[in-house]
């Protein structure tokens, strides 16, 4: 077995935004006539798209929750996250995200995002970094109805991988992912996919307990280590 593809997350792998999320929301539930929650983010919202994220919100404070309520909410959010965005100079990406792509553009890995965020806000990013090009896959809230901890994203970008490049043959097991959230980790191992857990957003001790590899920092994953293990594996099934 080979390492085929590697996945990200967005948020809290790619762009350090989760602070300006948590504000937007926090803004929303005001503006809504409702008050936020100290940690209510942390523990209703990291790791989930903003759909699971503010239903949930929203429905521990006894609202009736339409969908068309939360199209409103949601379309509402997305647009002060552009003008957020679009007014910083430079965006608050990770430490040793850059070389991490490049190390991998060597390899005959693909790359593809799994996202709870909108298709919108990633792509955004990615061309203000100037990563859209590296990315052959997206898929993002606009895709699928459910959030992380499902595991359909994951499953969807196997298949449209498959779909886009035909002699690939695909498998979940030929995937690593890389995730930052409980939420994450826990999508990508239901559908069979290997997880390096980041320490971006909670401490490495914590992500350690259930990821198949933790770093503090991306430049810290040995890409090459990760590999071996990849064959390592083939091998000892084929014994």
């Amino acid at each position: 077995m080979a390492l085929k593809a590697v996945l990200f997350d967005f948020n809290g792998v790619i762009i350090n935004d989760e602070p300006l999320h948590e504000k937007l929301i926090e803004q929303l539930l005001i503006e809504e006539n409702l008050r936020p929650k100290p940690g209510e983010f942390r523990e209703m919202c990291l790791g989930r798209s903003d759909r699971a994220c503010l239903s949930a919100l929203l429905e521990s404070r006894g609202r009736v929750v339409s969908d068309r309520y939360l199209d409103d909410l949601i379309g509402r959010k997305a647009k002060a996250y552009v003008q957020q965005i679009s007014a910083l100079e430079t965006l608050p990406t990770y430490l040793g995200l850059d070389d991490f792509i490049f190390n991998l553009r060597a390899t005959p890995c693909k790359l593809a995002i799994v996202s709870g965020a909108s298709l919108s806000e990633i792509e955004l990013v990615l061309e203000r970094c100037q990563l859209r090009q590296y990315f052959t896959t997206i898929v993002s809230s606009n895709d699928i109805a459910v959030s992380k901890p499902e595991p359909d994203g994951y499953l969807l970008v196997v298949e449209r991988l498959n779909q886009a490049f035909p002699d690939l043959n695909l498998h979940p097991a030929e995937c690593l992912a890389i995730e930052d959230t409980f939420a994450g980790i826990a999508a990508a191992k239901r559908a069979g996919i290997p997880v390096v857990g980041v320490a971006n957003t909670y401490p490495f001790h914590m992500l350690q307990r259930c990821a198949n590899w933790t770093v503090d920092y991306l430049s810290d994953l040995e890409l090459d280590r990760v590999q071996h293990v990849f064959s390592k594996e083939n091998i000892d099934s084929a014994s």
